[in-house]
């Protein structure tokens, strides 16, 4: 078994899509998925290239076991997922824009209602990280991803969060991702995620749910105030996103894409954003790729794109032939170096849709 590089670390849930678009009362039936911030990025990063693991916790039942199968289909080691014989698995359901019906969301948007209180995962503690399978994994690890979600589910997940940014890490990276849900903290004391974000190496945060945790979504004024972070990344309104280091700042736009459905594209963005950092790429192509993997999520029914195993490209970044990559599909490596590579004129010039990739001739 290959050693995971990463780990995520966090809440999964049971996942029922609708049928059809439209106010929840008009939907006849659902189709079962999997989703979750955690397993999502452990998912985009395995596609990427990067050898990922998931560590949670879920129900005895059907859901639980089939959210497991799932994430296991898509390469991602889930041997530190524990079974709770007691708890359920978690459930969300999605509601979607996009038909006539009054109280519609409007197309292109869409809303998760959660069904997560008392589930398996928010058991989850510091006591989880002795668990052998989880103690193996964590200790092999390049980088451990947290969010800001797991830690609003209770006193003892947020006790397990805590002990993870706490921990020696030697040379593995710990990144956490702000992923505000205002709902999840309005009995608890929010103040912590000051605390959690400072601690990390990298955090990645949007501007507008750091402007209601933090009062400023400005990236110059979150990176003086968390000085401890080697890189926060802001992810801001005008669809640009920053990385401040301390050589600076670095910004990068979004592409224009014909969004199918927007869940997930903030989870792949950090996924591809990660796995540059994995891969050795510089910054803009840290951006870019995120941008990129965060488009495959907005083109794709599910949460997780299609964007490919990158990892041939991560030569490139070290002066490699990046157009020398096999070309595999409309997600194909060459095209997504050329990407990476592209002045900015070319880069601000390409729309993705579900059809593909256009850009300067490349399909």
């Amino acid at each position: 078994m290959v050693t995971p590089w990463a780990v995520c670390v966090g809440e999964s849930m049971a996942a029922l899509l609708p049928d059809v678009p439209g106010p929840l009362d008009g939907v006849e039936s659902f189709a079962v998925s999997a989703g979750g911030a955690e397993s999502n990025v452990a998912c985009a990063l395995r596609a990427l290239g990067v050898p990922s693991a998931w560590i949670s916790r879920v129900g005895d039942d059907g859901f639980g076991r089939r959210l497991v199968g799932e994430v296991t289909a898509r390469g991602v080691d889930t041997s530190g997922v524990a079974v709770d014989p007691l708890r359920p698995t978690g459930l969300y359901l999605k509601e979607t824009g996009g038909s006539t019906r009054d109280g519609d969301l409007g197309t292109g948007r869409s809303k998760l209602h959660y069904y997560r209180a008392g589930s398996a995962a928010s058991a989850m503690s510091a006591a989880t990280l002795r668990d052998p399978a989880v103690e193996r994994l964590v200790d092999g690890a390049r980088l451990v991803h947290l969010t800001g979600i797991t830690p609003a589910l209770s006193e003892t997940c947020l006790d397990m969060v805590r002990a993870l940014l706490d921990a020696p890490r030697g040379q593995r990276l710990v990144s956490f991702d702000l992923n505000l849900r205002p709902v999840l903290w309005r009995d608890r004391d929010a103040g912590v995620l000051r605390e959690f974000v400072n601690a990390a190496d990298v955090a990645l945060l949007g501007a507008d749910e750091a402007e209601i945790a933090f009062g400023t979504g400005d990236p110059a004024k979150l990176r003086a105030l968390f000085p401890g972070p080697t890189t926060i990344v802001v992810k801001d309104a005008e669809r640009v996103v920053t990385a401040l280091t301390a050589k600076g700042a670095v910004s990068e736009p979004a592409l224009t894409v014909d969004v199918v459905e927007p869940t997930g594209a903030g989870d792949a963005f950090a996924a591809g954003y990660l796995a540059g950092t994995l891969h050795g790429f510089d910054e803009r192509r840290r951006l870019r790729l995120g941008h990129l993997a965060a488009a495959s999520a907005l083109v794709a029914q599910g949460d997780v794109g299609e964007l490919g195993d990158l990892s041939r490209l991560a030569d490139a970044d070290a002066g490699g032939s990046a157009g020398a990559a096999e070309d595999d599909g409309q997600w194909s490596a060459a095209t997504v170096a050329a990407l990476l590579d592209a002045p900015e004129e070319q880069w601000r010039a390409t729309r993705i849709s579900a059809d593909g990739i256009a850009f300067g001739g490349l399909r």
